[in-house]
């Protein structure tokens, strides 16, 4: 919420009677912290915030988590383990053998790492007292964009030679003379925009889905007053806020899988050539 906001909410008037104060409407100051803990290093300053905070817990998380699913793993699996594999098997089957083949499960992995991390940094949007979701930070999406960027275009090169990049930017089947419209179009889509559109589509969609959490919770509390326009309002607001959160659970789902599965059509540009 905006300091403007959070600072007219803290006074108790901020309602739509007479004598309050207009709505404080969130914008992106949301998404600017304090610093919690700062430190000198080696003459570098360094500045340890909400987001950061979250992003550890959140790989905290799911490391205690499937340590306790597979320390004592079981040929038949029960509770958390279920949990667990029912994961894996999702990324394995789902996404890492449907996109890339049976070659693919040299990559699950990665893609597991990504899938889990991606949703549980969504999910730290709707859960009590984090409230942020850690991707909405566009430096986050941009390192895992830049993660698979430094995989797959290497591993194109070791798994097929410089003909990668000719794979990558000349089409088969194509008339010579069309190459030169092409050959630009081909290495500004697939090495520039490719992993810009990559990050771009999970941060915007983790933004909006925070934005419009907060400011229907805002106006919740703005509209709530003694007259029948601020009942109605405010009612409304919460059930519109009620109906976006569990509408950002799916997206939250949904912007993991999205994210994993274009690594992993990236990763199989680069072990099968065209």
């Amino acid at each position: 919420m905006s300091a403007s906001a959070l600072l007219a909410l803290s006074e108790g008037s901020c309602h739509l009677v007479p004598e309050g104060c207009g709505f404080p409407a969130p914008n992106t100051e949301i998404f600017n912290f304090d610093s919690v803990v700062e430190f000198s290093l080696f003459g570098l300053e360094f500045h340890i915030t909400k987001p950061l905070i979250l992003l550890l817990i959140g790989a905290l998380l799911i490391v205690v988590f499937f340590v306790l699913a597979f320390r004592k793993a079981k040929i038949v699996p029960r509770g958390i383990q279920g949990l667990g594999e029912y994961g894996y098997l999702f990324v394995r089957d789902g996404i890492a053998r449907e996109t890339i083949g049976k070659a693919g499960d040299q990559f699950v992995p990665l893609l597991f790492t990504f899938f889990f991390f991606v949703w549980v940094l969504n999910i730290m949007s709707i859960l009590p007292f984090a409230q942020f979701p850690v991707t909405s930070r566009f430096a986050i999406p941009v390192a895992f964009a830049i993660l698979v960027y430094l995989v797959w275009v290497p591993l194109g090169v070791k798994k097929q030679g410089l003909v990668f990049f000719k794979n990558m930017t000349m089409p088969p089947d194509v008339p010579k003379a069309m190459y030169v419209l092409l050959v630009p179009i081909e290495i500004l889509s697939n090495f520039i925009v490719r992993p810009f559109t990559h990050s771009v589509r999970l941060f915007a969609n983790m933004f909006a889905g925070h934005m419009l959490l907060v400011t229907f919770s805002v106006a919740t509390w703005y509209l709530l007053s003694p007259n029948i326009v601020g009942i109605i309002g405010s009612g409304a607001s919460f059930v519109v806020t009620v109906g976006l959160t569990g509408f950002e659970l799916l997206i939250q789902g949904l912007q993991a899988y999205v994210f994993t599965l274009l690594a992993a059509v990236y990763i199989n540009d680069a072990v099968n050539a065209h």
